[in-house]
């Protein structure tokens, strides 16, 4: 049978309510009898029950994670430092799988019946308002991936995806290409929509460069295997800058398929620097996307308005780095100045 507080009371002398003090964050216990209750627990294999302690406590460690990007492998990767980063803090995921989900009034429903201390809403898609919706219900609320604002409702955490579409731009043009184009996710999206503005902005400075737009059904790699095959059949671009990796690995599938040689046909380059973008059969160049440090970020700001419900909400931005592979050509090399040789 499991070991109960009154089983460590009793090997102790003490009373249940001391045992259960010495188990309370905060709570006032002299060192003497600190140490005599522990020696006990840890005789007898005692672990202290989070849910009756959240009821002396009222709070219960549960912190909502909730997401609507289940089908990318990219969230499996954010998922996993989400919940590890929580534990580490002593903290309980409860995590909420909103595909398909619009209407935030579900999910704050859920999360109340749970008693959760605070949420996250990690997700690139949804918009802000999703993410308030929380807030208003006296829950406090991180939205991490989304779009930033310079004046938020809510905390948000994430990258600007406008200056990501404006660096994949530059980053194309330098390599020598002129008839460039957008696979972008869910039209709605926006994160697409950011990255495409960045993109059409940084284009529209450079004479002679010309873009076209799509969008994919989803951030999926079927999703975007289907828009590059849609697209082929009408003559693929020079290259493409693939707003997110796993669209990009799809749309390298559709090209290998069609006999196309990247980067000797095709050039692509991706958005986030997920795992699988670094595996040989990709080897895709890419803009990273600084995960663990967001999701660090994110999880300190949740637990510090939990500590401060009424703290400002605030935009922390992190910035993003190319990572070079093969799916793009090499910069064309500059020719020497006259005479640069013979002063050598």
């Amino acid at each position: 049978m499991a070991v109960s507080l009154k089983d460590v009371a009793r090997l102790a002398g003490v009373s249940r309510s001391t045992v259960s003090r010495t188990f309370t964050k905060g709570a006032s216990v002299s060192p003497k009898t600190r140490r005599k209750v522990e020696k006990a627990a840890k005789a007898l294999g005692y672990q202290p029950n989070a849910l009756a302690s959240s009821l002396t406590t009222g709070r219960t460690k549960l912190i909502g994670l909730i997401s609507n990007n289940f089908h990318n492998p990219f969230f499996l990767e954010v998922f996993d430092l989400f919940t590890r980063g929580l534990q580490a803090r002593g903290l309980r995921p409860l995590l909420v799988n909103l595909t398909d989900e619009t209407d935030p009034e579900n999910s704050v429903r859920m999360v109340r019946q749970y008693s959760v201390d605070g949420v996250i809403v990690a997700s690139s898609t949804l918009p802000q308002g999703f993410t308030r919706a929380f807030r208003d219900a006296g829950i406090p609320a991180v939205h991490s991936f989304g779009r930033l604002s310079s004046s938020p409702h809510v905390h948000m955490v994430g990258i600007d995806n406008v200056e990501c579409g404006r660096m994949a731009a530059r980053t194309l043009v330098a390599r020598g290409y002129r008839r460039l184009a957008f696979l972008g996710g869910p039209e709605a999206a926006t994160s697409t929509q950011d990255r495409l503005a960045g993109f059409l902005d940084e284009l529209s400075r450079h004479a002679g460069v010309t873009a076209t737009y799509s969008f994919a059904d989803a951030y999926t790699f079927e999703a975007g295997r289907n828009e590059m095959q849609r697209l082929l059949r009408d003559g693929p671009a020079e290259a493409y800058f693939g707003g997110d990796d796993v669209l990009s690995m799809g749309a390298l599938s559709a090209l290998a398929d069609a006999g196309l040689s990247v980067p000797d046909d095709v050039g692509i380059i991706g958005l986030n620097d997920m795992e699988m973008a670094g595996w040989a059969s990709f080897s895709l160049t890419t803009i990273r996307q600084p995960v663990a440090e967001i999701i660090e970020s994110s999880i300190e700001l949740v637990v510090a308005t939990i500590e401060d419900p009424d703290r400002s909400p605030e935009a922390r931005l992190f910035p993003c780095r190319m990572i070079e592979r093969r799916t793009l050509r090499p910069i064309p090399e500059q020719p020497a100045r006259p005479g640069l040789a013979a002063n050598a």
